[in-house]
């Protein structure tokens, strides 16, 4: 059972300080939201930023690519340094194709689902994975409520995953707190990010804990 702090919900003038906060204090991942102003409203970060957070940390960097046409700056993410880089299904008419480039540069390929996005979309490529997000909130923003019928979407990932001796991981994003994560994890989940849930918290390593102590 894995935690991956989202650096979304960090303080962008301090990402090196809150990024050694949370690797000090248990987070297995960091994961770095990357949003172009196209497939969701908000922009964040692009490869330099992930170049540039690389040395500081040990970590993997997860690295969620909610952009449009993801094939365009696949090598450019993976050579700044990422270890997983996820694309939507819903990004590009190409998923197969792109999952290709991710593995091509030895960099480990997630496939992710919005909230309203079938797992049968994906059923062709998971083999090819090595880990699968279903989005738990509509990407774009922090600090949404966690919709409850993700987790017959997991259950039904799980499911295909046992069924057809898959390795892949399976990651949630979106209104993770204790509670929620504990019955993600029940349905299958083993990654879990969180964002406003540790980092806008006074006490962000306590934060870290509980949800340890929810997954065990």
């Amino acid at each position: 059972m894995k935690i991956a702090p989202s650096i979304l919900s960090a303080d962008f003038a301090n990402l090196q300080r809150d990024i050694e906060f949370v690797e000090k204090h248990g987070a297995d991942y960091i994961h770095v939201d990357v949003m172009d102003g196209q497939f969701v409203p908000n922009i964040t970060f692009g490869p330099n930023v992930v170049k540039a957070i690389r040395p500081i940390t040990k970590l993997p960097l997860d690295v969620h690519l909610m952009i449009v046409e993801p094939e365009r700056y696949i090598h450019d993410f993976a050579v700044a340094g990422s270890d997983i880089i996820g694309v939507h299904v819903e990004a590009t008419p190409h998923i197969h194709r792109a999952i290709q480039m991710i593995k091509a540069e030895n960099v480990k390929a997630e496939v992710v689902l919005n909230p309203g996005t079938p797992i049968d979309s994906v059923k062709h490529v998971l083999s090819m994975v090595d880990q699968v997000l279903i989005m738990t909130v509509n990407p774009g923003f922090g600090g949404q409520s966690f919709i409850e019928e993700s987790l017959d979407k997991i259950r039904e990932l799980a499911a295909l995953r046992e069924a057809n001796g898959y390795h892949f991981d399976i990651q949630v994003d979106g209104g993770i707190v204790p509670e929620t994560a504990k019955r993600c994890k029940e349905a299958g989940v083993n990654v879990f990010v969180a964002g406003s849930y540790i980092y806008d918290a006074e006490h962000p390593e306590k934060q870290i804990q509980l949800l340890k102590e929810a997954i065990q």
